[in-house]
């Protein structure tokens, strides 16, 4: 976990009411629950039910349970003796312990194993746990925080996750809203993360976005939330290498070009192949690529002369003024109307 406290930005009122219900659950100790797409913001949300409750001169701990192999993650959690499997040479204190005190926050908690389930929950009924090779107990005073973006209900009634222990997360469920459904934070957010990456870069300040830029960020969807978008317009601040006019260029896919391999084996696939795609797809993402595709293709064949590209395209000059816009695409310096 980041070892500065991180900001929460938005001002969306579904936003405010997931961080206000954190809030107010900071001070019990109680575990809590948090859930919501990738890239919402879980891990600050924990963030904030650590720094905001009595433990939080303790230790905030961290671990994805889908980043380790199933075999791996029960001795990451609750440790292990030596010889309690092949590799493990001498004795060493699972995560729990590293937290004992503090705060341990489970992300992706859906893809714990059976055994790891079975595990934490009696360290969440009684404050104990055995490590691997041992049968000794050993008490621990750890606060769990745990993160999905699954159903976990859902799960439940399929046999895949543990009913009881559902219950003895769900004390508090914290639901964190897509950003498509907060889109007024859209503003708020590039400003931050504009501002933050012009420091980064040594910008004396930052200028902000041209409308153009502006509007593609309105557009998008955000499948990948507050971090695509993160991401998007840091990368769109420090391509654009001018402090004094404001960002007027965004590039929502970093590996669109039109060198970029497609297909298995890492070949060039035609653009209308008429091959079946690779399923499963984001729909919407994959149209607005296609067309970002056509417009740059029939701007580079008429040479940037937007009528001239409009023709080719089977557009009026308007629509075409609109699309450009769409995608950031529109630049008034140098363009040919």
């Amino acid at each position: 976990m980041p070892a500065k406290p991180t900001q929460l930005v938005g001002q969306a009122s579904a936003f405010l009411d997931a961080v206000e219900r954190a809030s107010a659950a900071a001070a019990l100790n109680r575990p809590v629950l948090v859930v919501g797409e990738r890239g919402t913001g879980k891990e600050m949300i924990a963030e904030r039910l650590h720094r905001l409750s009595p433990r939080w001169e303790e230790p905030l701990v961290a671990l994805n349970c889908a980043a380790l192999p199933e075999s791996l993650i029960d001795a990451e959690l609750f440790g292990y003796e030596a010889g309690a499997f092949t590799g493990a040479t001498r004795a060493r204190g699972g995560k729990f312990e590293e937290a004992d005190g503090g705060t341990l926050f489970l992300d992706e908690i859906g893809t714990l194993t059976a055994a790891g389930q079975e595990r934490l929950l009696r360290v969440i009924e009684y404050g104990e746990l055995v490590r691997l090779g041992s049968n000794r107990a050993l008490s621990v005073d750890v606060r769990v925080v745990a993160a999905t973006n699954e159903d976990l209900p859902a799960l439940a009634a399929r046999g895949r996750f543990r009913a009881d222990l559902l219950d003895r997360l769900s004390f508090e469920v914290i639901t964190l809203p897509p950003l498509r459904h907060r889109r007024e934070d859209i503003p708020l957010l590039a400003d931050f993360f504009g501002r933050r990456m012009a420091s980064e870069v040594g910008w004396r300040g930052f200028p902000g976005f041209a409308r153009a830029a502006m509007e593609a960020l309105m557009a998008h969807d955000w499948p990948g939330n507050v971090r695509e978008l993160r991401n998007v317009v840091e990368r769109a601040v420090y391509r654009w290498g001018d402090p004094d006019r404001p960002v007027g260029r965004i590039e929502i896919d970093p590996f669109e070009s039109p060198w970029r391999p497609r297909g298995p084996g890492g070949t060039q696939a035609a653009a209308t192949d008429g091959g079946e795609p690779a399923f499963p797809v984001d729909f919407r993402t994959s149209v607005l690529a296609h067309e970002r595709r056509l417009l740059d293709a029939a701007m580079e064949r008429a040479r940037h002369n937007q009528r001239k590209a409009a023709e080719l395209l089977g557009l009026s000059y308007d629509q075409l003024r609109h699309a450009l816009r769409r995608h950031g695409l529109l630049k008034g310096e140098g363009a040919a109307a």
